[in-house]
């Protein structure tokens, strides 16, 4: 258990608190589904932290404390703040591959998390971007108890110290939770990902049909279930034909005017997107690509177009010399 003594400083706090930040902004993004609010309420946990630090009694560890103002601090946001969605979750598939619709500002969209440059092990599957996104249909006390148990590996009854409950009603809302995700949530095997190897020659296949604009060689790689997302549009696709249609009508480009840069975000692949729209141009972002995997397939593709993410992925907004 780590010890804070009474009277300590600034560079005492720091020191002692500073390697649990980025599992507290895990897990703020986890309940908000937003890296950007989840920076915020990282800082706003600290404060409150630094203001609590010495009247803290040493009857839980310092990183339980940290988590216990965390939670509470992102249930006190998530009072003013809707649930963020993908596309997937306000309607069916669209079925007229040459429309992608109009942007939707409004809504408050699910954002992609950068792995952590650091290295800092977090267990992939309780960030994927399916589950963060399955987790906000949960109301947001049943979600922090789900995350706590479940990702965390929490007991009960310091959940319900968390919550101020019981653990009696921690566990009849855990059940009630997993029902609810079971509903949303895809099915283990669909995003399990292959071993090193076999992942790198399917993304390279991936990058140099996407580079190359050989549509046909690229959807060769989904599923008949696989999905494209584009938020704010709205709208999505289904089906390698659909995905072909669209990426066909409403992404053509010549070889060589379209260039991936890789990255990670949530524990998966994910490429930048830089196009050059005139010849010889330089090729400038367009978008962040997100890319769930099987063993064989590319089962969904995200792509983020929303330039405030880019700056905390550290992509430049040109394609590097």
């Amino acid at each position: 258990m780590t010890t804070v003594h009474s009277g300590a400083t600034d560079e005492d706090f720091s020191r002692l608190t500073d390697p649990y930040r980025r599992e507290l902004l895990t897990h703020c993004y986890r309940m908000l589904g937003s890296a950007q609010d989840a920076e915020d309420l990282v800082q706003e946990t600290y404060l409150r932290a630094w203001r609590a630090y010495e009247r803290f009694e040493h009857l839980s560890s310092l990183r339980t404390w940290l988590y216990r103002i965390a939670t509470r601090t992102c249930l006190t946001a998530l009072h003013t703040r809707s649930r963020r969605p993908l596309p997937v979750d306000l309607g069916g598939p669209a079925a007229d591959c040459t429309d992608p619709g109009r942007a939707r500002h409004d809504v408050p969209w699910l954002q992609p998390l950068p792995d952590d440059p650091a290295g800092v092990v977090t267990a992939r599957e309780g960030i994927r971007l399916a589950f963060v996104a399955a987790l906000q249909h949960l109301p947001p006390r049943p979600r922090a108890v789900l995350i706590l148990r479940d990702v965390m590996g929490w007991r009960a009854a310091e959940v319900a110290d968390v919550l101020e409950t019981t653990a009696t009603a921690v566990n009849s809302s855990l059940r009630r939770a997993r029902a609810q995700l079971a509903e949303v949530s895809p099915r283990r095997e669909h995003t399990a990902e292959p071993p090193a190897a076999e992942q790198r020659a399917l993304l390279d296949r991936y990058v140099t049909a996407f580079e190359n604009d050989d549509v046909t060689a690229l959807v060769e790689l989904f599923t008949t279930d696989t999905t494209w997302q584009m938020p704010p549009q709205p709208v999505w696709f289904r089906g390698p034909a659909t995905i072909a249609g669209h990426l066909a009508t409403r992404c053509p480009a010549g070889p060589g005017d379209v260039r991936l840069l890789p990255t990670r975000a949530n524990g998966q692949p994910a490429f930048a997107t830089y196009r050059r729209t005139t010849p010889g141009g330089r090729h400038r972002i367009t978008c962040l690509q997100v890319l769930t995997l099987t063993r064989t397939h590319i089962t969904q593709v995200v792509t983020f177009a929303d330039p405030g993410l880019y700056a905390s992925f550290g992509l430049p907004e040109t394609w590097p010399a």
